[in-house]
């Protein structure tokens, strides 16, 4: 039961994958150009790298708690200004950008506060099952954004209609998440941006937050190329669609719900080399070029992508507990490689290389696979 309500603020983190599918709207209703449309999804991740690193300071100094329900509030005021009236574009970008920081408050307690408030041994397959909560709002996120604005209540509101919605939700969890009683592990003494970045001279973490850094950038290159690169292979757009991004992202967020159950009888670390390895033979049977073959690869890669994150996470806060807010937004931070790593994909794909080009996702599972190799020691008890 201590869970539930984290459980709620991680279904929250994916509302902020709305502002993709929102941008359409936005842009007819505002008469602005393409360029100007994306800026709501570039504000929401220019906010992970703005304040990842700061919020892991935050968190460490006030508590995970605090931080999690500061994240809920600045998320509650963002949807709130657009549900009451329809703002100017400017204001609508503060909005979006306000919502960013607040969902980077989100990721960055929610990781390592799911330690504090899960049985011993059961944090691997918590975090797990979280981030496959965290999938399932990202989908309904985005069907909720058109859906609402079909009832009758909302029609008027138009793009809005999802806001007033959202805004409640977030409410519901800041209440949820204040009743918690959750006893923190905390800092002897209070961190810096000097000694949080210092964390990086050390080599299990630097590894660690490259490993995040590459995931998260080879899993944004699937999502985008996946589509184009599976009609040059020959399938037709139909067919390239069903086979596509959305078969990996539902298998994705299905292999995360299901990875809880299997770190009931596995180690989080033979979890993470399996996945690895699952996640580098999808991508490298995609590169063939073979339709069929694609298939079986997005598959395989979908399931071996799908517990990179929690597992990789947990396993290197559980080499320095007493680190956790420090880690979490150094790892955060590295979701910037959604941006970095699906340009030298995009690069390779305008050279001409077609399914060769996925070899970019492929090299970043064979380094995931590298460090998984690396033994790490036990986790360390909590009192």
């Amino acid at each position: 039961m201590r869970t539930i309500p984290i459980f709620l603020a991680f279904f929250l983190m994916g509302l902020a994958d709305a502002m993709g599918p929102m941008s359409d709207a936005v842009q007819k209703q505002y008469q602005v150009s393409n360029v100007m449309s994306t800026l709501l999804s570039f504000f929401v991740f220019i906010a992970f790298a703005v304040f990842s690193v700061p919020g892991g300071l935050l968190a460490a100094r006030i508590g995970k708690k605090k931080l999690l329900l500061l994240g809920l509030g600045l998320n509650a005021v963002a949807l709130l200004v657009p549900s009451l009236h329809a703002p100017s574009f400017a204001v609508l970008l503060g909005c979006i950008f306000l919502l960013g920081v607040g969902t980077t408050f989100l990721q960055v307690s929610g990781n390592p506060i799911m330690r504090d408030v899960s049985a011993s041994g059961a944090y691997s397959r918590n975090l797990a099952f979280a981030q496959g909560i965290k999938g399932l709002g990202s989908t309904a996120s985005t069907y909720l954004v058109t859906a609402v604005t079909a009832l009758v209540i909302f029609q008027d509101m138009g793009w809005r209609g999802a806001f007033p919605l959202f805004a409640v939700l977030m409410v519901v969890a800041f209440v949820s998440v204040a009743m918690l009683k959750i006893e923190e592990t905390k800092p002897n003494v209070p961190p810096s941006i000097a000694s949080s970045l210092g964390l990086l001279k050390e080599p299990t973490f630097f590894l660690a937050v490259l490993g995040i850094f590459l995931y998260v950038g080879a899993e944004a290159s699937m999502g985008r190329f996946l589509f184009p690169g599976l009609k040059a292979m020959g399938m037709d757009e139909a067919t390239a669609s069903k086979f596509g991004p959305a078969l990996f992202f539902l298998l994705l967020t299905i292999g995360r719900l299901l990875g809880s159950a299997v770190l009931m009888v596995m180690t989080p670390r033979t979890c993470f080399r399996l996945s690895a390895l699952l996640g580098l033979a999808g991508a490298g049977i995609i590169m063939t070029g073979s339709p069929t073959l694609a298939i079986v690869g997005v598959f395989a890669a979908s399931f071996g992508f799908a517990n990179i994150w929690p597992m990789l996470f947990s396993i290197t806060v559980e080499e320095k507990p007493e680190c956790a807010n420090e880690l979490s937004g150094l790892m955060c931070m590295a979701i910037s490689g959604g941006a970095i790593v699906p340009l030298v994909m995009g690069a390779l794909v305008d050279a001409g290389m077609k399914s060769f080009a996925f070899v970019v996702p492929a090299a970043c599972f064979a380094y995931l696979l590298l460090i998984s190799l690396r033994g790490g020691r036990k986790p360390a008890a909590r009192t």
